[in-house]
């Protein structure tokens, strides 16, 4: 597991707002909101390539997510709004109705290649 720890920005996106209204269970919804954002320097520190799996943890939960290559800064990572952010909130909104939800600070562990998983019942 990465001994560094990154700071996650979920976010809205303009695809993400336009899925939320077709349905959350579309594939393409799916996609959109499992996919972080990375840039390649903390790509290759974590020990992930672009469509690989990683577990995102919080003080509050986990998620896992396909990581991408983006130009954002080193340290930072983002990805939409989604359930997997659900996942990463705490239920503390200090009186605003909603959860803080920018600058968590994560750890990240590499799950491997996205297809490389074996499912067996």
């Amino acid at each position: 597991m990465s001994a560094k720890r990154y700071l996650l920005n979920p976010m809205r996106t303009a695809k993400q707002g336009v899925h939320v209204n077709v349905g959350k269970d579309g594939d393409e919804y799916i996609e959109i909101t499992t996919t972080l954002s990375i840039h390649v320097d903390d790509m290759a520190e974590i020990g992930v390539s672009d469509g690989d799996r990683a577990l995102v943890k919080t003080e509050f939960g986990e998620a896992e997510f396909t990581c991408q290559t983006a130009k954002v800064p080193p340290g930072m990572i983002f990805v939409p709004y989604g359930p997997p952010t659900c996942q990463l909130m705490g239920g503390d909104t200090d009186g605003t109705g909603m959860p803080t939800s920018k600058g968590w600070e994560v750890e990240i562990t590499p799950l491997g290649e996205a297809n490389s998983q074996v499912i067996t019942e």
